[in-house]
Formats: C-alpha cells, structure tokens, sequence
C-alpha cells in the first residue's frame, strides 16, 4: 500500500470490466479514434468549500437576530486576533462578578454561621489561596482559549463519555451564571429598596420582584443592542466600589478598636458554642453556603482570551498571556481574600444578629447597613449606588460568559441549530429563565444562594478533577493526590450544599435534562447536514481524479468499507460493483473509503488521501459519519472538476430502525439512502446532483 507509480498489469487488470474484450477497452481509451468520447484535463484544487446548501429566506427581522454569531475558539486562533487588554484591567471584568459577592456575602455567612462566620470564612481563604488559586492556574496553562476546565474534561474524556460529561457540566455552568444574574439583580433591588431616600411605597416582595425584572429586561435589552466595552466600564466601578469598600472597612475597625466589648462578647460567643472542636465543626458545616466567594476563579480562565501577551510571535505571546492570566487570578484571590475576612469580621462584630434576619436591614446587604450607621447616610447612598451598578454588571459578566461558552459547545456538537451561535437569540432565551427564576425565587437574595453555590461547586469539582487527571498523566503523583484531596474537600461541600438547599441540584437537573433534550432532537434533526467545513485533497488524491477525469471525461466512485485492505477486497469489490449498477464497460473508477472515528464529533476539516493498492486507487478519509462524508466528498468532487460523479452502494443487510441507531451513535448504518437525502438536502437542482446508484 503506498503512493508510488501504478504497475502496468494492475492497472489493466483492474480497469477491464468482465467480458469487456481488450481491443474494445484500448478503442475507449484512445483519443484518436473517431466517434470515441475521450476526457479531459483539470486541476483539482487543494482545498474545496462545502456549499451551505439553499440559503433560507431572510426578512428583516431574522437579519436583526443573526447578525452577531459566536464563533468557536481553540488552539488554531491566531493570538492577538481578539481585542486585548492588560491583565489588570480583565481583572476588573473578573472583578465585577468576583469581587461584587462582597455586596451579600457578609450577610450570608452571618445567616450561615452566625458568631462563626469569620472562621468560616477563613476556611474560604485557606481553599482559596492553597487550593482554588493553584488549580485554576494550571487551568490557564492546559486550556489558555477561555474553555476551562470543560474543555479539559472534553479531551480527557473522548468519545461520548466526554461529550454527556460536558453537557452535564453544561447545565451546572448554566444554573451558576443564570443565578448569577437573578441573584446580582436581586440584591441591586435590595440595596435600592433599603436606602433611606427611597419612597417607603416601593417595598415588600411584589415591588422587589418588579425591580428586578426591570433590571433584567434593561441587561437584556443592554446586549440586543450590541454591547463592547465591558473592560472600560468594568475598571471604574470595581475601583470606586473596592475603595467605598475599604472606607466602610477602616473606620469599622476604628470603631471595633475604640469598644473593646465587641470583640469581648464575641469570644464570648464562640466560648459558649463549645469546645475549639465544635466550633471548627460548625464552621466547616456553615462553610459550603460561603463558596460564593470562590466565584471569580472559572470566570477568570473564561476571559482569557482578552488578555494581552506581548512577544515576537503567536508561541511567546500565548505565553505571555498565560502568565499574564495567572499573574491576573493571583491579585484578585489575594485582594478578595482580604476583603472577605476583614469585611465578614466587622459586619459579625457591628450588626446585631437579628439585624441579619429575612427582612431585616442588613439582609442581603449588610456592609451597606454598616456605610449607613457608621459613615453617614450620604456616603451610605453613594455605596448603595455603587453596589447597584456593579451587581447589575456583574449579571451583565455573568450573560457575557453564558454567550460566549455555551454557543462554543452545542452546536459544534450538533447538539443545538447553528442559529444558537447567534447573540440575540440566546440572549432573549436566557432572559426569559432569569425572569421565570426570579418570580420563582420571589427575588430572594438567601433563597437563591444555594442554587448559586450548587452550580460553583460543581463546576469547580470538574476542575478539580480535570487537574488531578491531567497531573496523574503526567506522573505527578505529589500533585495528584494534592488535587484529588482538594476534589474531596469540594465534593463535600457539594454533597453538604445539596443536602442543605436542594433547590440548587433541582434547577441544575432541569438545565441538564433540558440541554440533554434539546440536544437529542438537534442532532437527529440535524442528520442530514453535510458537517463538513471543507475538503481538502492532498497530492495523491488531486492525481487519482485528474486521471479519472481525463481517462473518459466521467467520474465514477465506487463506497467501500475497508476490512483487510488486501488486493483480493478490490478485486471482488469492483467485479460485483459492475455487475450490479450501471458502471459504464471502459470506465475508470475510483475506490472511496470512510473510516469512522469518535462518532460523537459533528463539523470538522474532511481530509481526503489517496492511497495506492496494488494498482486500485482509492481515496480515504476520517470522518464522525460515513454517509455525510461521502455526499460532502461528491460534492468537493463536483465542484472541483467540473463533472457530475456518480457512486456506487450495495444494500446493507438487517433491520432499518437498527440501522438508524447505529447511525446516529456509531456514524455508520444504511448508507446510501441517508447519502441521498443529503445530498437532496444540499443541492436542490437534480441535474447538479452527484448520481447514487444502488445494487443487490
């Protein structure tokens, strides 16, 4: 097998049909005879654009929706194509989800842990700082195009094991950031209606709700209309709100400093709680609710694309970006860090804990309550202002993250219409879930925090896991337990999460049961697509047809499935191919193979070789589906010579409906009849359509 010149006796031998006598084959072939009809030359180019298949009808308004497509990133984008920023400045993009937890995560801890909730949150910090910060900047070194820990699940885990396991992941990405945005625009409705300025008219659950449907349609209505300058917002509020923050800090721990009661009653109450084993206890169990404040780290590897990486090609600057990248996670793990101990600390030592109670002042907002009681109402108003915009923003991250990641995934799978990688569309779908959630949850700020923290965890479990398995595959086994050990620490706080709030797991298993639906009917809908991009021919194979083509102007494919290879397979193959379709006597035809490989891929590059046996010439290529492949094939064909091909098929044995399944898991099943329906599908003139021809 090989690539070499043909033999003289293996050519003759394959190219004379059964009872076609030799002066009458060496007639077909000699362009000098009168009345012979002879072929002709033609240059088969390299590369050949699949064509798109009948272009829909456009109105006006389908023109608004698709103009904005997601287009999937991975390792062939060119560095520097995107728009990039300085690392700091992407921060503050991270920033305006991470850092915004500040906002509620005090109050939350309260409620969770009560006199407790600044050694709970110092639990946060050791994950943070020895656990999340070390994994997440291994995430951006194997996966630096914005997928994450996803992506590197999908290629440890091939076939469909990683495609259900990404869906999956999907779900619990989609309950995360969807209950991102309701319970950001819920809070900003929180910190509106508790400010001392507001008409005391607007309050109670149906104005709350009302707010935050408003705020909602205004972050929806925001990215219809084409939003781009998320950096250059983002670096202005979460400077101004981190500064606000520090302020309420500072002159809290002047006062905390000047009484020193407070700090006395509160030992006094971690005392009567209990020995020092209880009291780690109940901040362990209290902790799993506080993983809000890990909520930065996936968003933070999401942006990585916007990065800027300087060098002096594509290889240094993604090396530059992925230092850069880490250089971005590490300030914001240090940063949050400290904010979250220092603000959890005088929030449990200032706010009586009744003040933390559904209702209360301080619920959902208590370093709010503190800018009021111990600097003024009118810094506290400005605070409210600020924690407004940047809540509200950070749901508007949070939809930015949802638009770029699961667009990138679905419809590459086939697992969604291409049209879900248009903006506007997905944008109007996830607006109407945060609408449904938020009259679900009445937009309460505790209620859903769980459902919040379910979709954290779990994706950081994913991650977790994705490093421990990359890290054994290395033989770095220190490393691999290490991670192995922190994926236990955040599978029980999971398991505590699920079990304490299970709204969170019920929402996730609506998502995933969703996603796994509509992914079902998609890909079956989606059956007759070519799913190729294009195919490409390499120098052997542009050969084998230009010959073909100049042996008698036709073309003549005859599909076979490969088993030994052996010279024999042909010989047989070609004989009966003759016998039972309609192969002109003198033709030349040309063998095409299909190997089948992950059967779960959809659209990829069709790579077509020639390959020589003994004489035979055939055509091989890779593909997830044997039948899309050979019409995408056909068609290349047709484009790139000029002339209408015609292939030759056997009837499959066996039951249709197990050759419909087999199909659609394995890429194999009936082939011509599926073969013919795409090719009718892909081109609607019968007269330009490649000739399928069946036999047996």
């Amino acid at each position: 097998m090989g690539n070499g010149s043909r033999p003289a006796r293996g050519r003759d031998r394959r190219r004379r049909p059964s009872g076609t006598p030799e002066p009458a084959l060496r007639a077909a072939r000699d362009p000098t005879r009168p009345g012979e009809r002879t072929g002709r030359s033609v240059a088969v180019p390299e590369r050949v654009e699949v064509p798109a298949g009948p272009v829909p009808r456009e109105s006006r308004l389908r023109r608004w929706l698709f103009v904005h497509q997601v287009q999937p990133l991975g390792p062939e984008t060119a560095e520097g194509q995107a728009r990039s920023h300085a690392w700091w400045r992407v921060m503050c993009l991270t920033g305006v989800d991470y850092f915004s937890t500040l906002s509620y995560l005090p109050g939350i801890a309260a409620l969770a842990a009560g006199a407790l909730s600044p050694l709970a949150t110092l639990l946060i910090v050791v994950l943070t700082l020895f656990g999340m910060l070390p994994m997440y900047r291994r995430v951006a070194r194997e996966s630096p195009h914005g997928h994450g820990s996803v992506a590197m699940l999908e290629r440890l885990l091939p076939f469909w094991r990683g495609k259900i396991f990404v869906l999956v992941l999907l779900g619990f990405v989609a309950t995360s950031w969807l209950v991102t945005i309701t319970l950001s625009s819920a809070d900003a409705t929180v910190h509106m209606l508790q400010n001392p300025y507001l008409p005391k008219a607007l309050s109670g659950t149906t104005a709350a709700v009302a707010i935050t449907v408003v705020l909602l349609l205004i972050l929806g209505g925001v990215f219809l209309l084409g939003f781009r300058e998320a950096v250059a917002v983002a670096v202005p509020l979460v400077a101004v709100f981190l500064v606000l923050n520090a302020v309420i800090v500072v002159v809290s721990m002047i006062e905390i400093v000047g009484d020193p009661r407070l700090v006395a009653d509160w030992t006094g109450a971690l005392t009567t709680g209990g020995g020092p084993g209880e009291v780690v206890l109940t901040a362990a169990l209290a902790f799993p609710l506080l993983v809000l404040g890990l909520s930065g780290f996936e968003t933070g590897v999401s942006m990585m694309p916007l990065v800027a990486g300087h060098g002096p090609d594509a290889q240094a600057r993604l090396a530059a970006r992925i230092r850069n990248t880490r250089r971005l996670l590490t300030a914001a793990a240090l940063i949050m860090s400290v904010y979250l101990l220092s603000t959890t600390f005088v929030t449990t030592l200032l706010i009586p804990p009744e003040k933390f109670a559904q209702g209360g002042p301080a619920n959902g907002r208590a370093l709010a309550y503190l800018a009021h009681q111990q600097v003024g109402e009118t810094f506290g108003t400005v605070y409210d202002l600020s924690s407004v915009l940047i809540l509200w923003f950070a749901g508007a991250s949070a939809m930015a993250g949802l638009i770029n990641i699961v667009p990138r995934y679905l419809p590459s799978y086939g697992m969604a219409p291409e049209w879900a990688r248009a903006v506007r569309p997905v944008v109007i779908v996830y607006t109407l879930v945060c609408i449904v959630l938020t009259v679900l949850f009445r937009a309460n700020v505790d209620a859903q925090a769980g459902a919040y923290a379910t979709g954290i965890l779990a994706m950081m479990v994913s991650a977790a896991v994705a490093v421990a398995i990359a890290a054994a595959g290395r033989q770095q086994r220190v490393v691999a337990v290490g991670f192995t050990v922190l994926t236990l620490v955040l599978l029980y706080a999971l398991v505590e999460n699920v079990v304490a709030k299970p709204d969170g797991i019920a929402i996730s298993g609506l998502f995933i049961l969703g996603i796994i639906a509509v992914s079902l009917v998609s890909r079956v809908s989606r059956t007759t697509e070519l799913r190729a991009e294009r195919v490409e021919f390499d120098e052997a194979a542009r050969r084998f047809v230009a010959e073909s083509v100049a042996h008698d102007g036709r073309l003549h494919v005859i599909a076979h499935k490969r088993r030994t290879g052996a010279v024999k397979e042909y010989t047989i193959k070609e004989r009966a191919q003759r016998g039972l379709n309609p192969v002109p006597g003198a033709t030349d035809v040309l063998f095409l193979e299909i190997d089948v490989v992950d059967p779960s891929g959809f659209r990829h590059v069709l790579r077509v070789r020639g390959v020589e046996v003994n004489g035979y010439r055939v055509l091989r290529a890779s593909s997830p589906a044997a039948p899309n492949a050979i019409a995408a094939i056909l068609l290349a064909l047709r484009d790139a010579t000029g002339v209408r091909p015609h292939a030759h098929f056997e009837w499959s044995e066996g039951n249709p409906i197990a050759h419909l399944l087999r199909y659609l898991i394995l890429g194999r099943g009936d082939t011509p009849p599926v073969v013919r329906e795409i090719l009718r599908k892909s081109e609607p003139d019968p007269t330009r359509r490649p000739g399928i021809h069946v036999g047996g």
